[in-house]
């Protein structure tokens, strides 16, 4: 990917009235508002749904029954759900954005029936799903054919669940198979354990990674305040060359929302986070839809959106309500999506998208503290920015150290610069 691409997540029954329907040129037009270039459309293809076996109701979007199906309740006319996902993707595209669906390649639904070679057991506490079984040659064969299935119906990408209990080489063969056909199929994957990030960019061939055990897992700590700040420079050196190859996040379906008690308990904790997260390099970012508004997951459990019941998140109810009207967010959820917007448009000025990166915390004194603060430069295209994270609960006026060797690698003559940020804030000054 080339610049700072957003990915907007949403779950399409979580939106307006929960069919493809309810996504209008206002929806896409919003979308776009906040600098995302891609949608990924969780949720799709067929789950199972009114079985005993089902967790919650409707169910999962992870235990697939038919992988060459779309989910009925997501079509204004179930008889022609496949004509309007289809049609979902044309208006899509037609907005200038791109569109990615779910690939889940370790299990399926207990009630699947298929191609696929199964085991006759389940991994964790998965009670719905049954394991695929990648040894038989049926697998992969069927697994491409059924990438090949979406790429036909025109996505662009698709986000890979729990690729880690998948082997790698395998995997790698079905995706260098569809690029064989579609060189454009763009492959996310969630991966967890660091030492298997080389595996599944290089063997597997996957274009971006989670990267949760490192930003996601480090910013979350230091806002508990169990994990320094220093952390993000050893995780920054330790990626290298592969941090562009991340995509970062603080909030997806999986993980408790920002706002929640289970989190920071509100979106004004997590500033400093978000802007770390979006502007030390020129990674990708991921959106969680409500997230830009403070969505606190109180209708759910533990401070999560669910994916398992039928549900309503206020924030999600009162976007969509702004997106078609312009009215509908409260003074606070306006504030709120006012602070993202103004670091989602950062974080596309080339500097941030495509400029290089100086940690600076190395060289900073007293009152500069390790643990709880970080500072970075980020230039390019002529311009140069200092921005200053302050994971403490104090607020904090600091003169930033503008070390020589920054002037010699990006030409700033600047010493200092002085920044000044809130609690669980942060700072961006211009420097040239």
């Amino acid at each position: 990917m080339n610049g700072k691409s957003i990915i907007y997540q949403v779950l399409p029954r979580l939106w307006g009235d929960g069919t493809f329907a309810s996504w209008n040129d206002a929806s896409f037009d919003y979308v776009k508002s906040l600098g995302a270039d891609c949608i990924w459309f969780t949720g799709i293809p067929r789950h199972a749904s009114g079985k005993p076996f089902v967790k919650g109701n409707p169910g999962s979007p992870y235990a697939i029954s038919d992988w060459y199906d779309i989910n009925p309740y997501l079509a204004s006319d179930p008889t022609r759900r496949m004509a309007e996902f289809e049609a979902l993707v044309e208006r899509t595209h037609a907005s200038g954005l791109k569109c990615i669906v779910d690939f889940i390649p370790n299990h399926v639904a207990c009630d699947y029936k298929g191609a696929l070679a199964l085991y006759g057991w389940h991994d964790g506490d998965w009670t719905d799903t049954v394991k695929v079984d990648w040894t038989k040659p049926e697998t992969p064969r069927e697994m491409t054919e059924i990438l090949r299935f979406w790429a036909s119906k025109g996505v662009d990408g698709f986000r890979c669940d729990m690729v880690e209990l998948v082997p790698a080489e395998a995997l790698g063969q079905v995706i260098s198979a569809v690029r064989g056909e579609y060189p454009g199929m763009l492959f996310v994957a969630e991966v967890y354990q660091k030492e298997n990030y080389s595996r599944y960019l290089d063997v597997a061939g996957f274009d971006l990674l989670y990267d949760k055990s490192g930003s996601y897992d480090i910013l979350r700590g230091i806002l508990a305040g169990s994990r320094s700040s220093r952390e993000l420079t050893w995780n920054w050196q330790w990626l290298g060359g592969r941090q562009p190859r991340m995509l970062n996040f603080l909030e997806n379906h999986d993980e408790q929302r920002i706002a929640s008690p289970w989190f920071a308990g509100s979106p004004g904790k997590a500033w400093a986070a978000v802007a770390h997260s979006l502007l030390f390099n020129t990674a990708p970012y991921m959106l969680y839809a409500g997230q830009e508004v403070g969505e606190d997951a109180s209708e759910g459990h533990e401070g999560r959106t669910s994916i398992f019941e039928w549900c309503h998140p206020a924030g999600l109810e009162a976007i969509w309500r702004y997106a078609s009207s312009g009215r509908g967010l409260s003074r606070e959820q306006k504030h709120v999506l006012s602070r993202y917007r103004e670091l989602l448009s950062l974080a596309k000025r080339p500097a941030f998208a495509n400029g290089a990166v100086w940690d600076l915390c190395y060289c900073q004194a007293a009152p500069f503290d390790p643990d709880r603060h970080f500072a970075f430069v980020r230039w390019g295209s002529g311009h140069a920015y200092a921005v200053f994270c302050n994971y403490s609960n104090s607020a904090a006026t600091l003169r930033l150290r503008l070390p020589a060797e920054l002037s010699s690698a990006s030409g700033i003559n600047k010493k200092e610069a002085t920044v000044t940020a809130a609690p669980f804030d942060y700072s961006v000054i211009q420097l040239q």
